[in-house]
């Protein structure tokens, strides 16, 4: 299978992903409609002689939506999506188990004739996006959480040119995000997802998800049958701190230490 695409086909008949399912990404959303409106009317845009982007970089932290954001472009403006990782994009072109992702700037190393696997496939896809013409209606989506050490080259007019930022919800958004995943749970109606989405800052779209699946394994361990407020506080516990310790022996100096940090939550809480 050398040289063989490793891409999943979302054709646009079964691709039922739209931004309706992309829950908490607002500003992303509004930015990236640009793009859908690309794709379903072109020749309002090449008709002026104007170029359709070839490149759109989605750039945000792991777990906040980057992918989904992808296919959701893709179910919106109904066209067919390829999706393929970094690591398979290697495997393409040069056939060994390279599991290190594509696009990242050269170090400064001496170089042992420039055969490396990363830097030819790098060579190559800026090669490819070059052949597309400015109105065939293609149009590569890419996603990193480290923008930093991509290359130069890829970043430049005419490759990826457009840099969108998809960043952690913000209160409203995990409220929203919450709203999706528990679809389908068995919860308590004294639930509050407004309080959830205050117990969880700095949580991305996937570890809201994480979450509500957590919450449910608690409850079913507890054998009980409806999701409560505390499963869910169980699992933003878990989530944040791992396992409880139900053996660790604890020294009274640990203990004080303890004491102290714990008593400095009380008080903040309380004013």
């Amino acid at each position: 299978n050398i040289g063989k695409s490793q891409a999943q086909l979302f054709d646009k008949n079964n691709s039922t992903m739209t931004f309706k399912d992309v829950a908490g990404l607002d500003e992303a959303k509004v930015e990236i409609m640009e793009v859908v409106d690309f794709l379903k009317t072109p020749k309002k845009y090449t008709d002026l002689g104007g170029k359709i982007p070839k490149g759109v970089l989605l750039v945000g932290p792991p777990g906040t939506g980057k992918t989904l954001l992808a296919k959701a472009v893709a179910g919106e403006a109904k066209v067919p999506f390829f999706s393929l990782s970094g690591s398979d994009f290697v495997e393409m072109f040069v056939g060994a188990g390279a599991s290190r992702a594509i696009g990242r700037a050269s170090g400064k190393r001496i170089s042992t004739g420039g055969n490396d696997e990363r830097e030819n496939t790098l060579n190559q896809l800026l090669t490819e996006m070059d052949g597309f013409a400015g109105n065939n209606g293609v149009i590569i989506l890419a996603a990193t959480n480290r923008a930093d050490i991509l290359d130069r080259a890829l970043l430049r007019a005419g490759r990826f040119d457009r840099q969108i930022h998809v960043e952690l919800p913000d209160l409203k958004g995990r409220e929203e995000i919450f709203e999706v995943h528990i679809k389908g749970l068995k919860m308590d109606k004294t639930v509050n997802i407004n309080f959830l989405a205050k117990q969880t800052p700095g949580f991305s779209g996937a570890d809201i998800a994480n979450v509500c699946n957590e919450a449910a394994l608690i409850c079913a361990r507890k054998d009980k049958k409806i999701i409560d407020k505390q499963d869910f506080l169980d699992a933003i516990d878990r989530i944040i701190g791992g396992l409880e310790k139900r053996t660790k022996l604890i020294t009274p100096e640990e203990k004080k230490s303890i004491a102290y940090h714990e008593a400095g939550h009380a008080v903040i809480g309380l004013k």
